[in-house]
């Protein structure tokens, strides 16, 4: 008998090309394509901004959501496709420029109610009461804009799905005053320590850890890290009681839209024989107003002008980085003070050093095929896909060793080059110094060049697609079912996986994941 495929409502506030602000929105762009080539039945669920609007002229009304509190009344649209998408339409709450941030940088705000509506939404959809005939066995939730969903569930609705929470980044946790309570139609019984109550705050990022079957995070390194309380951001003990709940699977990329074979920003395409790659650099230095030289090893770095990006570490690095003949190129948007101070540093060194302040898809895709090396000093990175991006492109990373990073980049030690698996430079602790004497790593063995053409290859050769994480993603899923309904564990066995992840037992997978 052939055996039903899983059925999963993906909820996200982003969603790339259209809406996206950071990794979230290439991750739910390419996560449910790969889960429904694996045979999932998958949809997603995002607020319609205008961006998705337009390029959805065909979507259709399925259903009427009406007002809750001061929460507004919204329809909810279907855009056909590979995998179907469901628009929160709610021109009150996202018939706005940005996501998440007013034109001047500033939170909209409202988040708490454009955010509460969605994730009321979505658990409207995983309960009894769904309007739809489609029933999503899962209700998978991602970050804190969609984390009061199991507590609709579990204080509204009767539930008739069981629900994953994906913590892609603790520090953003969706903390408002309690009067919000009201106004997002939840009971008093709601804001309780074992709740989504936070000291006096109610958490949307809490409510999802508190309430969800299982959650899990975006890298082994990721999981173990919030279990402290250097980067759980307050709620590492919370985690900590939910250890066994939780699984660390690591993001992947599309190699489609990552291909230096086939990109069509780049100034010139190539393979794994990466011949093609100097007209890139060449292109770049151009572009950029760097000196043209095709000798100097040229450091890129593509990332959000924050603070957890360490920016302010590598632009203390950067004379002494300059000082070995090496040259910078940074691309990014985010803090005006960070921005300032890049442009200052490029300033000093104008021939070895441009910064290019805003984000451009096309420029982005170049710093990443024109680079030599590329430069992640993030302070913490819960994944992190630039690194991915970089060594598809045969661009080595150095990166400090944490989270994502540490788990996806194989040092060049001399063991690891000898045995053709090295990929890139780490190096920890996050220091001025310890970045300088990586990148000096990096410089000496791009100067030796055949060594550098074997760690080019076996960072190419790295398989960064989804194919591993979406078994243990499935893995996961049929876990949920089984938690939330232990009485149907029998039934739970048509859940659809592939052999390999049938093959696992859930808590053996569980053990083998986290830690």
């Amino acid at each position: 008998m052939r055996r039903s495929a899983t059925r999963v409502l993906f909820v996200t506030p982003e969603l790339a090309p259209w809406a996206r602000v950071g990794g979230l929105g290439e991750v739910s762009n390419d996560l449910p394509r790969a889960l429904a080539a694996a045979g999932v039945d998958v949809r997603i669920l995002v607020p319609a901004y205008p961006a998705l609007i337009e390029a959805h002229p065909d979507a259709t009304c399925v259903a009427e959501v009406p007002a809750l509190g001061a929460l507004a009344p919204a329809r909810l649209l279907e855009a056909r496709g590979a995998v179907p998408i469901y628009l929160l339409d709610c021109a009150a709450c996202y018939a706005r420029a940005g996501v998440y941030q007013s034109p001047d940088g500033a939170d909209w705000p409202d988040n708490h109610l454009r955010y509460g509506l969605l994730s009321r939404v979505a658990a409207l959809l995983g309960s009894t009461e769904t309007p739809l005939a489609w029933h999503p066995q899962i209700v998978h939730c991602h970050d804190w804009q969609t984390g009061l969903t199991p507590a609709y569930l579990a204080h509204t609705m009767n539930a008739s799905a069981a629900t994953v929470m994906t913590l892609h980044n603790l520090a953003y946790q969706g903390n408002f005053p309690q009067h919000v309570l009201d106004e997002l139609g939840l009971p008093q019984a709601a804001f309780s320590i074992e709740g989504l109550e936070y000291y006096g705050t109610v958490s949307f990022l809490k409510a999802g850890i508190s309430y969800a079957t299982l959650l899990t995070t975006v890298s082994r390194g990721y999981a173990r890290e919030i279990q402290g309380p250097e980067l759980g951001f307050g709620m590492d003990e919370l985690i900590r009681q939910r250890a066994s709940d939780l699984t660390g699977i690591s993001n992947g990329i599309d190699p489609e839209t990552w291909d230096p074979a086939r990109d069509p920003h780049l100034a010139q395409n190539y393979g794994s024989r990466v011949e093609g790659k100097l007209e890139n650099k060449l292109a770049l230095q151009r572009e950029l107003g760097l000196a043209q030289d095709a000798e100097a090893p040229l450091f890129g770095m593509v990332a959000r002008l924050a603070w957890h990006k360490g920016i302010d570490v590598m632009i203390e690095a950067a004379p002494a980085i300059v000082a070995m003949g090496a040259q910078i190129a940074v691309l990014g948007e985010g803090s005006r003070e960070i921005g300032e101070a890049l442009c200052a540093l490029a300033q000093r060194h104008p021939a070895a050093v441009a910064v290019r302040v805003g984000y451009e898809e096309r420029l982005g895709h170049l710093v990443t095929a024109g680079a030599d090396a590329f430069l992640l000093p993030s302070r913490y990175e819960p994944c992190g896909l630039t690194q991915l991006h970089c060594m598809r492109y045969g661009t080595l990373p150095v990166a400090h060793r944490t989270g994502g990073l540490g788990d996806s980049i194989v040092d060049a030690t001399e063991d690891n080059v000898r045995a053709r698996r090295a990929t890139g430079f780490t190096f920890a602790p996050l220091t001025p110094e310890t970045l300088i004497a990586a990148a000096e790593r990096a410089v000496n063995t791009y100067r030796a060049r055949e060594m550098w053409r074997v760690l080019q290859a076996a960072a190419m050769l790295r398989d960064s697609s989804w194919r591993l994480a979406v078994p243990a993603y499935l893995a996961v899923y049929r876990e949920a079912i089984v938690r939330k309904y232990p009485r149907r564990a029998e039934r739970a066995a048509h859940v659809h996986l592939p052999a390999a992840a049938r093959a696992a037992k859930p808590a053996e997978k569980r053990r083998r994941i986290r830690t």
